[in-house]
């Protein structure tokens, strides 16, 4: 009997400690909010040019890494004025090409169309529509833009980019999620063969605004 309620103490002790343990013991996973950094980072792909252990941590806020980088525009995107966006050439097309339908477009290298479209699908298609009429399951209920109007056409792909990079209006930034400028500009460029896919309106211009920008 008295071994019976030894085994029982011992039990019960054990239950509370667990209590104890799981309510009282700060978990692990806390550090992930008290350390802004651990080691294992630097090889993640979002603190890229950050990405080796020699390199401080910590930089000091619009720094530009010795080795280069994109410049900041974001003041200026916010306060409506576009000269910094229209002015960015789209450094992954090449010469013009004529369509068949007599449309001058840009070329654009083949690995960065497949890249392009699968950015699109992810980031992009939820509101603005596979073939970018704006028809998005999302994009239906808060009215995004459709993508192949000639107002979009008119559109730099410098400001397209800047669009992805920052967002405007409804739309969100997805600078932070497209983190690599080149994926960008796939998504501008894919952008720009939904339009050259697309019936072109009524009177619109005979080159593609902005298709070797």
């Amino acid at each position: 009997m008295r071994v019976r309620n030894a085994w029982a103490a011992v039990l019960a002790l054990f239950v509370a400690g667990c209590d104890w343990y799981y309510n009282e013991v700060p978990s692990p996973d806390d550090l992930m909010h008290a350390i802004p950094w651990f080691d294992h980072m630097v090889y993640a792909k979002y603190v890229n040019p950050y990405a080796r252990g020699d390199i401080p941590r910590y930089t000091v806020e619009g720094a530009v890494p010795v080795g280069g980088g994109e410049p900041d525009w974001a003041a200026e995107w916010a306060g409506a004025k576009t000269t910094t966006a229209d002015a960015l050439r789209n450094p992954t097309v090449g010469g013009d090409s004529v369509a068949p339908s007599g449309i001058a477009v840009a070329r654009i290298p083949g690995e960065l169309v497949a890249r392009g479209d699968t950015l699109y699908q992810n980031f992009c298609a939820t509101c603005h529509g596979q073939t970018g009429k704006g028809d998005g399951p999302v994009g239906r209920k808060l009215g995004a833009p459709p993508l192949i109007s000639d107002r979009a056409r008119a559109y730099t792909d410098g400001y397209l980019y800047s669009i992805v990079r920052y967002g405007r209006g409804l739309m969100p930034r997805y600078g932070d999620k497209v983190y690599d400028p080149r994926d960008r500009w796939a998504i501008v460029n894919h952008v720009r063969l939904l339009q050259q896919a697309a019936p072109a309106p009524a009177g619109a211009p005979s080159t593609a605004p902005g298709g070797s920008n």
